[in-house]
């Protein structure tokens, strides 16, 4: 039943594009113009990650070259062993740091995509009072900088006593309304026939929503997951987190970092390490992420 509502799927977004294609009469000149316009601005954007990636293996004395190399002259992993010296000295052990960070970004990643899915599909498909409402209100919040609510979230996060533990940094992360924007505007997609079709055969809603909906929504939830695998990757635990045990990894990576001009090698370590991880998980799914944004409307 699964494969039979994925064909339906397919083909009813195939006479979508269809209708929608447009024949473009560009000659071969315009096709190279608009080749070396879109390298130029692809290069600017790509010069910051291979600085990034080169000043993490240049010496000491190469960083402060001025104007500096785009590539290093000799290249070193003197910054990597300072950096893991460093590590080996710290009081509470690294595979903690590492510890933490996994759990935060997994719960608070699995939570984000479980619940933003849950919430979009009735306000996608079913018409209730009130639902022009609340998805009008998710749009609002989209509006607000994090530096916004960071008061009222601690002063919530602090009244349900969470201060100091893996929820705190979790609970915000899982009623993100990102999410549920994303998810909303993806799920809109699917022909109510579908659901109809499923009701007919004896689907329960969570049999609709599990082994239907979400199969189709694919791109939409992996774009959740790379988004805030990134978010929470990087999170320091901010001002939610005092316990030196329950520190993330880039806390501990910053607090190493920190310190005299000697260490602006392990500096370009940390700064190499902390990106490296989420670059490669979204190289492996820009796909995805494209096909997400151009269902979705955002830009």
């Amino acid at each position: 039943m699964i494969k039979y509502f994925k064909e339906k799927y397919q083909e009813f977004k195939f006479r979508r594009k269809y209708k929608r294609r447009k024949n473009l009469n560009r000659s071969k000149w315009g096709s190279a113009g608009l080749f070396i316009v879109l390298l130029i601005f692809g290069t600017f954007s790509a010069y910051p990650l291979i600085m990034t990636v080169s000043n993490a293996f240049k010496p000491l004395d190469e960083l402060f070259l001025f104007p500096p190399t785009l590539f290093p002259k000799n290249p070193t992993l003197d910054n990597f062993k300072d950096l893991s010296s460093l590590i080996s000295g710290s009081w509470i052990p690294f595979s903690r740091y590492f510890f933490n960070t996994i759990i935060i970004t997994f719960l608070g990643t699995a939570g984000h995509v479980l619940v933003a899915s849950m919430a979009a599909y009735p306000l996608s498909k079913y018409k209730f009072p009130g639902s022009k409402l609340l998805f009008a209100l998710v749009v609002y919040s989209l509006m607000f900088a994090p530096q916004v609510t960071q008061i009222p979230n601690y002063i919530i996060i602090s009244s349900l006593g969470m201060i100091n533990t893996y929820s705190a940094v979790v609970l915000p992360a899982i009623a993100g309304s990102l999410g549920l924007y994303l998810m909303k505007q993806f799920m809109e997609q699917i022909p109510m026939d579908l659901i109809e079709s499923a009701k007919i055969d004896g689907a329960s809603e969570y049999r609709i929503f599990f082994q239907i909906v979400m199969p189709l929504v694919k791109p939409a939830w992996l774009t959740l997951i790379i988004l805030l695998f990134q978010r929470l990757w990087t999170t320091d635990g901010g001002s939610f987190i005092f316990n030196e045990e329950l520190k993330p990894l880039s806390y501990a990576l910053r607090q190493i970092a920190q310190g005299s001009i000697e260490r602006s090698g392990t500096i370009a370590a940390v700064s190499f390490i902390m990106m490296i991880v989420p670059i490669v998980f979204f190289i492996i799914s820009q796909s995805r992420i494209v096909e997400t944004m151009s269902h979705s409307g955002m830009k």
